[in-house]
């Protein structure tokens, strides 16, 4: 009889096993042809906003690969628009980016006075559209809002405007991402008053302590909402960042100690916090062709690492080096942004607080999950179950991101 149920309880376990497999599997299949596994990848475009008392001009500028996506493009399908194929597209992304991203003054959406230029523009290995239009002024004590609709019933596509904008000698900055994506400012009469007539003298400053001291004052809720819309970025920086999160897992799933879960977050917060400033401030420049690649290689490893060895030691050196490789993923969607330096240190700050804001939550939900897994009897099975799909997805990515 015992031997009986026994017998019944480890074909119980052989069943659960290829079910979670079979599950696992269709997990891997279900990334491997949808877009998420670009995992890292964001759809991010840079808008600069310039007021004077002639005009309100933008600049608006987005990557090659959007474009291709918004206009179908690419016709030779080389992954990249060819002169005649961007001649040919011109038109229509200039009707998606008009219908798109509105500007309103008091609520009245305003239409392009005309339409300065539109290019696109290689550099190294970044190609992007540039488009250069003008609306009318923005008056004294009137409201003005930018709002960006673009990919907004795209749930596959984690896209954020990155604006900037100046008036006078301010200069302000704000991330819309997610669902709401609008911007707004009142520009006050003081603030007005520091307005150029034209950009062409936009490099002159004022002298007047008085009025300087007003448009701090006239600021501070702007800087608070900047702040919190930078946070909002860092947050769903990491929830759409897969690999991230799956690095994570991955290091987390090993038989361990609460010690060394605690030494492995420390080292992976302390190494991505540090490679991510470095990066946006400019004094560490690495090639995304090396940091995307490394980033899917770190999952792997780690995967495998699991997979042969049942006890490990020391993690926290490995995590430290592979988190300053995570850090330089991290920083890329803020390298191309002109950052004021009066909010640089405050921006850079909240995106990283929202990174870790969310990184705490998801470790505080999943160490006591992770610690009831270690005393069942079938844990290690369990480690080289989930470390075997890690390392299946890891490897996708990695091989996308050589050969693209």
């Amino acid at each position: 009889m015992y031997r009986l149920k026994a017998k019944s309880k480890s074909l119980i376990f052989r069943r659960l096993y290829v079910y979670l497999y079979c599950l696992l599997f269709g997990f891997v299949l279900i990334f491997s042809n949808t877009q998420t596994v670009q995992a890292h990848a964001y759809s991010a475009s840079y808008t600069t906003l310039n007021f004077t008392k002639s005009q309100t001009e933008m600049t608006y500028v987005i990557d090659e690969l959007s474009v291709i996506e918004l206009t179908d493009g690419d016709v030779n399908h080389n992954g990249m628009l060819d002169p005649e194929e961007f001649k040919a597209v011109q038109n229509q992304i200039e009707s998606v980016i008009k219908e798109n991203v509105t500007l309103k003054i008091n609520g009245e959406p305003q239409t392009w006075l005309r339409t300065n230029y539109i290019t696109l523009n290689r550099q190294g290995e970044a190609t992007q559209l540039t488009l250069n239009v003008v609306y009318p002024a923005v008056l004294a004590s009137q409201a003005v809002t930018l709002t960006d609709r673009l990919y907004e019933t795209d749930t596959k596509t984690n896209y954020v405007n990155l604006l900037t904008i100046h008036y006078g000698t301010q200069k302000s900055t704000s991330a819309l991402s997610g669902k709401n994506r609008t911007w707004s400012m009142m520009l006050s009469d003081s603030a007005y008053a520091g307005l150029q007539d034209d950009l062409k003298t936009q490099g002159n400053t004022s002298t007047d302590t008085d009025k300087q001291s007003q448009d701090v004052t006239t600021n501070s809720s702007e800087m608070i909402s900047g702040w919190l819309s930078f946070f909002k970025l860092g947050i769903n920086h990491i929830l759409t960042g897969y690999d991230h999160l799956l690095f994570l897992l991955a290091l987390l799933i090993a038989r361990q100690s609460f010690k060394k879960f605690a030494q492995v977050i420390t080292a992976f917060t302390i190494a991505h916090s540090l490679t991510l400033t470095l990066s946006v401030l400019g004094w560490l420049d690495v090639s995304p062709q090396f940091v995307e690649p490394a980033i899917a290689f770190s999952i792997c490893y780690v995967a495998l690492e699991n997979i042969f060895r049942k006890n490990v030691n020391n993690r926290w050196i490995l995590t430290f080096l592979f988190g300053l490789i995570h850090g330089m993923g991290f920083a890329d969607i803020l390298k191309e942004m002109n950052i004021p330096t009066s909010e640089l240190a405050i921006d850079l700050a909240s995106f990283n607080i929202g990174i870790e804001v969310v990184q705490l939550v998801i470790v505080i939900i999943c160490l006591p999950l992770l610690a009831r897994m270690q005393n069942w009897s079938h844990s290690r099975g369990a480690v080289i179950a989930i470390s075997s799909v890690a390392f299946i997805l890891g490897g996708i990515w990695l091989a996308e991101r050589i050969l693209t």
